[in-house]
């Protein structure tokens, strides 16, 4: 389940269905793949529902750790923490750019 989104650009499209930042064409991508997120209990339900293919599910690394990503497409992630069966801290982001 979803308990908590760590920017604007997250809130948006799982509230409003919008956003200014990521682009039109990903708005409905990115909100099938948080509400697959809202509606598992493990990381192992994120991999075997993420229909559409390609989330590319992964541990991120560095000053990260601790934190998942999941491929919108890319460049475009989503991002989050996951601890006893709650996602937070969920970003839409593009975290490649320099």
């Amino acid at each position: 389940m979803i308990v908590g989104f760590g920017n604007k650009v997250a809130r948006d499209v799982w509230g409003k269905d919008t956003s200014k930042v990521l682009p039109k064409h990903l708005w409905i991508r990115a909100k099938a793949l948080m509400t697959i997120m809202h509606y598992s209990s493990t990381l192992d339900d994120l991999k075997i529902q993420g229909q559409p293919p390609n989330i590319r599910l992964h541990k991120l690394r560095g000053d990260r750790k601790g934190m998942w990503s999941v491929t919108i497409e890319l460049p475009w992630c989503i991002t989050f923490k996951y601890k006893n069966a709650e996602f937070s801290d969920v970003c839409i982001e593009n975290y490649h750019k320099g």
